[in-house]
């Protein structure tokens, strides 16, 4: 059966967006712009790392990973890990750094698309490139292990994946579904308000998950992907890391690990 990327139709809703829907979200988001300037540089900084602490715990509960919030903060500064919340913690600490470098690359201006291969490749690759050789490795329903191998992609001759009865897009066909998805977030994104819109319906996570363009670390990505979203669109009304890019590394705050 030919695979066409058409199947994950309808991608947005754009054609459909009511004008006083598509109004209130630039409004939304032009005053969420005022958000966070009373703030100390110093502060901004530190509230914003908090924030990212806050977005992984929360992330990781919905995937089921109790990590309570004071070990990943154990874990990006280094500290010994008690042997049973090592491996989530561990994990988290990969999660937050990478955020931190999300952050840096909206700053510097050199973020891709949340949508485009380049993004989702370099977030898969920049998480496993944080987690422990231990931990970059997957096991199949057969008992057979496989490594993860840090921004790779599914492609032509891999194995074949399934997330419980779904079965994602063959390996050999990733590439055209992410292909499809991307030019269609480009479409809707050509307005203010479609892009505000569309960055919310594309991250979501959904279709990342449906896609599964990775043989592992997903769900990951998917977040990652959403966190990129606060970046650029309506999702500044969330404040502390808009005081973060305006007040804090406009002189020097810094806290990358």
């Amino acid at each position: 059966m030919f695979e066409t990327p058409g199947r994950i139709e309808p991608c947005f809703f754009e054609e459909h967006i009511p004008a006083s829907l598509a109004d209130l979200s630039v409004e939304i988001q032009r005053e969420a712009a005022t958000l966070g300037q009373g703030l100390h540089p110093d502060s901004a900084a530190e509230l914003a790392d908090l924030v990212r602490v806050m977005n992984c715990y929360y992330s990781n509960l919905i995937e089921g990973h109790n990590t309570r919030p004071r070990d990943i903060e154990r874990a990006l500064a280094g500290a010994e890990l008690e042997a049973e919340t090592r491996p989530l913690a561990l994990e988290a600490r990969a999660h937050v750094i990478v955020q931190r470098s999300i952050d840096k690359m909206y700053r510097e201006g050199t973020l891709p698309r949340p949508t485009s291969v380049a993004f989702l490749t370099w977030v898969h690759k920049a998480f496993y490139g944080e987690m422990p050789d231990e931990f970059r490795r997957t096991e199949h329903p057969d008992g057979t292990w496989e490594p993860i191998i840090p921004g790779r992609m599914r492609q032509e001759g891999d194995s074949e994946v399934a997330v419980g009865r779904h079965l994602p897009p063959s390996s050999g066909r990733v590439a055209a579904f992410m292909g499809h998805f991307d030019k269609r977030f480009q479409i809707a994104a050509r307005s203010a308000s479609g892009r505000i819109i569309a960055i919310a319906s594309a991250t979501t996570g959904s279709t990342i998950s449906t896609l599964f363009p990775t043989a592992t670390g997903g769900s990951a990505a998917s977040c990652l992907m959403r966190w990129h979203s606060r970046l650029v669109s309506v999702a500044r009304v969330y404040g502390l890391s808009h005081a973060d890019w305006r007040a804090g590394w406009r002189t020097g705050a810094n806290t990358s690990a």
